[in-house]
């Protein structure tokens, strides 16, 4: 399988593959992992030409960057290493989350950040939330001294409403947004996508794969998943909204024969096509731990979709329910 082709984040910002890799499944979130077969995911994703790597501090409280630690060893000048701060789960309750921009948190975080992955500089370091009783132009600021400090090289925002973006933009260039992408959640086309690409700033889609659910690979995660699996705790992978959602994808499944593709290769290469259609870099970072997954999303890339598949696919999420999050207000379309 040949590698896939390239594009760069922001006007200023580094060439990654066109397709990333989002790297918190591999020790955090959803359930048992085989580490073997995760650290191989990780070269097997290299060799096809996928060449950001996404984490944070915030996946199992660093353990993540840990993870990830001896492959960027060896690959450090082969690949763009992504994290984030401001985020972390309550160990009382692992369902609320704690969002802290305080200047002090954001300069200890990225020396935990770089420890934990042992590098002297990352490349994207994203604000992951947005704690609402600070001004962002004051956290981009704080953001924009470790750039300076050469701590970090390229900054990135997460989950920021359009407005939002541009005034982060206009303290220091946002090189990119990352966002929740997908056939199934398509909120960000009201105010983030046309600002960024008015900006000149790309578009890193999380979770282009409805968190596996667009694959079909499970219909209800309360009654599929293991006790410890996070999308338990979001409501429309839950009860009667997982079995409604179920049923949406039969478009899916019906592009998905057309092309002689899976049903998840269809939904990316959805997100791959936006970037035609917005005018604008988009960069899905699906997650995977096996080796045979990541071969599968990257061949999501070669897959054009006709307008005539596009404008069914684009039906769905009008019909999807249950909130992508138990509570809405640390995301962009809860505040737009």
């Amino acid at each position: 399988m040949s590698r896939i082709t390239t594009a760069q984040l922001g006007s200023d910002g580094p060439a990654v593959g066109v397709q990333g890799l989002g790297c918190m499944g591999m020790s955090w979130a959803y359930g048992p992992t085989d580490t073997d077969e995760a650290r191989a995911t990780l070269d097997r994703a290299l060799d096809l030409g996928i060449t950001l790597y996404d984490t944070a501090d915030a996946y199992g409280a660093g353990e993540n960057e840990r993870f990830l630690s001896s492959f960027v060893k060896v690959h450090r000048d082969e690949i763009v290493l992504a994290t984030k701060f401001a985020l972390a789960t309550d160990p009382a309750d692992p369902t609320r989350r704690i969002i802290n921009n305080d200047p002090d948190y954001i300069r200890s975080s990225i020396d935990g950040s770089l420890q934990r992955l042992g590098v002297d500089t990352i490349d994207l370091y994203y604000m992951h939330r947005r704690a609402l009783d600070i001004p962002i132009e004051e956290t981009v600021g704080v953001m924009s001294e470790l750039v300076r400090a050469g701590k970090v090289k390229h900054l990135g925002l997460s989950e920021v409403t359009g407005s939002e973006l541009r005034a982060a933009h206009a303290v220091h260039p946002i090189a990119a947004v990352q966002s929740e992408w997908s056939l199934f959640s398509r909120d960000i086309e009201q105010g983030v996508v046309p600002a960024a690409a008015d900006l000149g700033v790309a578009l890193v889609a999380y979770s282009p794969l409805g968190r596996g659910f667009l694959t079909g690979s499970f219909v209800s995660a309360d009654k599929e998943l293991s006790a410890d699996d996070f999308r338990r705790q979001q409501p429309r992978f839950t009860g009667d909204n997982a079995a409604a959602n179920a049923s949406l994808l039969e478009p899916v499944r019906s592009v998905a024969a057309a092309h002689d593709a899976t049903l998840g290769q269809v939904a990316l290469a959805w997100v791959h096509q936006q970037s035609r259609i917005h005018g604008l870099p988009v960069v899905p970072i699906p997650g995977t731990r096996k080796r045979t997954r990541v071969e599968e999303n990257a061949a999501a890339t070669r897959i054009v979709l006709t307008d005539d598949e596009l404008a069914r696919l684009n039906r769905i999420a009008d019909q999807v329910t249950g909130e992508r999050y138990t509570d809405m207000r640390f995301t962009s379309a809860g505040r737009e």
